[in-house]
């Protein structure tokens, strides 16, 4: 497990709903006062720690019930591991542990999904050749059920006696673990580890910057987050890259994913099961990337028309242009609306180039439009502007806090990072972004600019061809 404790900040209302089995007694270790991080576990702190040993300590688990052990399935070689000792209330690999027990796995039940080249499923179920007393040192965790809900920057815990770095074993005596990781919302885990890597069965926790992670030795241990009092287990260690690398955070098998399941096969004394409900606003939802396209809702709206009221309904797709009624042919000039992701990009109030809304805040155009140095605050985008000169009832215009180029090798992208989020409209939205897949030769294409040498109107073009990479003003 890599240390470099660092405290994060997680805003949280907390809603708790609970399985009879198991309330009196889950997620409630008498000696865990934990607020913020630290290095060392002491003991007791937490009392459903399990190592899983053969020949010495291979992975973690947590005890659900008094003669149950969740755990990682890649724990699981062949989805066999009867026999394989059971240690809790273990505080350290090596020398006394005099609160300590042992048991042996009579049965072990990898999830029958488990894909061990994907890690989809990456969960198992031991149960203990007897059951366990419980004392201050062993007791049950809690599991997150069915419906949680864990927002990205919601600080958790995972405790381990695994590796403290990628090669570094954990020195003498080997004493239990403990380091504090945020969420790390799916969108953005899969910017990093890919779209098809990363499911709805999978959690990410740690930080984008390194240092705080599980490791090597850590997989099949719980990844725990407090409510109300008691501990609930989120997520079971998993995998990752290394351990601690910038931008590639832990991956965690997501327990609520799993209720059903696991109350299939322990049909007695049930693991107590809780609801974890994150409220507010999930800053994950506005994250994307090449991998992971934007996600766009857009406000009702009304528009007064010589008719009637209309009201616009709400929408939660992109590439919405209530106002464009194209279909085929070519104009010279739009109106109002017909292009509402199309902006205007000022450089100290000139016009310099066009791009498009592709996300609440953020504006993609060509990397040619920018030269060194560059400087955010001299640029503003101004959206729902149909002429350079004249009026426009409809534009906002909005300061860029960023300004990113691609740099890879051929043409070159820009993203402009806006300063506030517009409020969208029927003359303002983003468009949606092609998903990777080949445009076929012929198919029409629309392209939109404000042409040079036109005197600032509008005009577009409509092509009957495949797009040519070249720069438009």
């Amino acid at each position: 497990m890599a240390l470099n404790v660092i405290l994060t900040a997680a805003v949280l209302t907390l809603l708790t709903q609970e399985s009879l089995s198991q309330q009196d007694v889950c997620g409630q270790p008498k000696l865990n006062t934990r607020i913020v991080g630290g290095q060392d576990a002491p003991a007791g702190s937490w009392p459903w720690q399990v190592s899983l040993q053969t020949s010495g300590h291979f992975c973690g688990g947590s005890l659900i019930n008094n003669q149950w052990v969740l755990t990682a399935a890649h724990c699981v070689p062949g989805g066999d591991l009867v026999g394989a000792k059971v240690l809790l209330g273990l505080q350290s690999l090596e020398g006394s542990n005099p609160n300590s027990v042992t048991r042996t796995v009579a049965k072990s039940i990898n999830h029958p999904s488990y894909n061990s080249v994907t890690k989809e499923n990456d969960i198992a179920l031991l149960q203990l050749s007897s059951t366990v007393t419980f004392t201050d040192y062993i007791s049950p965790v809690c599991l997150a059920s069915t419906g949680s809900t864990f927002y990205s920057g919601i600080n958790t815990w995972v405790t381990g006696w695994g590796n403290i770095g990628s090669g570094n074993l954990l020195p003498s005596p080997q004493t239990l673990q403990e380091v504090q990781v945020p969420i790390v919302g799916n969108r953005r885990c899969k910017c990093s580890y890919g779209a098809s890597s990363i499911t709805d069965n999978m959690l990410c926790a740690g930080l984008l910057e390194g240092g705080k992670d599980s490791c090597q030795g850590d997989s099949g241990g719980p990844l725990v987050i407090k409510q109300n009092g008691r501990w609930i287990q989120a997520g079971v260690v998993s995998f990752g890259i290394g351990c601690a690398e910038p931008n590639f955070p832990g991956v965690y098998a997501t327990v609520s994913q799993y209720q059903t399941w696991i109350n299939s096969h322990i049909t007695s004394n049930q693991p107590g099961f809780i609801v974890f409900t994150s409220t507010g606003t999930d800053s994950d939802l506005s994250e994307w990337c090449s991998e992971v396209p934007p996600i766009v809702t857009a406000t009702a709206t009304t528009t007064t028309t010589t008719a009637s009221t209309a009201s616009k309904p709400t929408v939660g797709v992109c590439g919405y242009a209530p106002q464009n009624s194209r279909i085929l042919g070519v104009s010279s000039v739009t109106t109002d609306g017909q292009w509402p992701w199309m902006a205007s990009l000022q450089k100290n109030g000139q016009h310099v180039c066009g791009g498009a809304l592709v996300s609440f805040n953020a504006v993609l155009s060509n990397a040619n439009c920018f030269s060194s140095p560059i400087v955010p605050s001299e640029w503003t985008v101004v959206l729902g502007r149909l002429r350079q000169n004249g009026s426009n009832p409809f534009e906002v215009s909005l300061n860029v806090t960023n300004i990113t180029l691609s740099n890879q090798t051929g043409s070159n992208v820009a993203v402009l990072q806006l300063s506030t989020k517009p409020s969208l409209n029927n003359y303002i939205q983003p468009i949606c972004l092609d998903n990777g897949k080949t445009i076929q030769e012929g198919a029409a294409c629309w392209a939109t600019g404000w042409s040079s040498g036109q005197g600032g109107g509008e005009s577009t073009a409509h092509r009957k061809n495949t797009f040519k990479n070249s720069h438009k003003n």
